[in-house]
């Protein structure tokens, strides 16, 4: 089932997020939409991502008949903080004008004239938002103001950020991508913020942030039960609870598996349990 935003814009359950693959890009977005997944999660980031790569992994779908409207498209602006000396812009700009350079380095890259989902990948300032967070934002806006991107989002942020955000953005996200640690209690702060103002959380790194949890023998008595992997367990309960999940697998059988996770429900009991299980 597909989730809808506070904008009314329809988002995949479930996305596959491509970190971390390097030359195996390509070939990995290939096995994943084959295994079902029609969301791609990537940055133009050369330290951690290859969005050029998904690019490459597009143009080869699209001569396979799954043409760019059949699929969600999400990329972000990493500012220079978080870049190494490949810059997708010029670092004298202005900020606005390296988000506007750095999105249209992200449509060549991808092969299209728009996006599904823009998302800021993280503020600026380590405490509240500064004068570079605002500008930021602002440049985000008008391309969501302008057609070019469906929505707008911001990743690795706090409660209060996303507070002052959600307060003070003439618009404020539509989607909220964080790190998911059981013992912050899958980042609950954040989560009920998303949830009064109807913004999509999404969810990464819910295995490889929570390998000690894999081994709790409640987690482990609820795969015997519903007869499924313990990707799968962690993967329902975080769409229970109104997360959107993102998996990196490079696994094919493991991407079709994480797919499966929609066959079975959690009890609240279960989902309860599953919530206070790493604190």
């Amino acid at each position: 089932m597909p989730w809808t935003t506070y904008n009314s814009v329809s988002i995949p359950s479930f996305m596959y997020g491509t970190a971390w693959k390097k030359e195996a890009t390509t070939g990995l977005v290939l096995q994943a939409v084959e295994a079902g997944f029609t969301a791609i999660d990537t940055a133009n980031q050369l330290v951690h991502y290859d969005e050029a790569r998904v690019g490459e992994a597009l143009v080869q779908l699209t001569r396979q008949g799954i043409t760019r409207e059949k699929l969600f498209l999400q990329t972000k602006f990493t500012p220079v903080n978080g870049q190494d000396h490949r810059l997708p812009y010029d670092a004298r700009a202005t900020i606005t004008t390296q988000v506007q350079q750095s999105f249209a380095s992200s449509l060549t890259h991808l092969h299209t004239d728009s996006l599904d989902s823009y998302v800021l990948h993280g503020p600026y300032s380590r405490r509240g938002l500064g004068a570079e967070d605002w500008e930021v934002w602002a440049a985000l806006e008008s391309l969501y103001d302008a057609g070019k991107t469906k929505m707008i989002g911001i990743s690795n942020v706090s409660a209060d950020q996303l507070t002052l955000l959600c307060a003070k953005a003439n618009h404020k996200p539509m989607i909220v991508q964080n790190r998911c640690y059981a013992a912050f209690g899958w980042d609950k702060d954040v989560r009920e913020i998303c949830r009064t103002h109807g913004i999509i959380y999404q969810g990464f790194s819910l295995l490889t942030a929570n390998s000690g949890i894999l081994a709790e023998p409640d987690l482990r008595a609820m795969a015997v039960k519903y007869q499924a992997g313990l990707p799968q367990i962690v993967f329902r309960f975080s769409q229970q609870i109104g997360m959107l999940p993102l998996t990196g697998t490079t696994n094919p059988d493991h991407m079709k598996e994480d797919l499966q996770c929609e066959r079975f429900t959690l009890s609240p009991d279960e989902l309860t349990l599953i919530e206070t299980i790493g604190q």
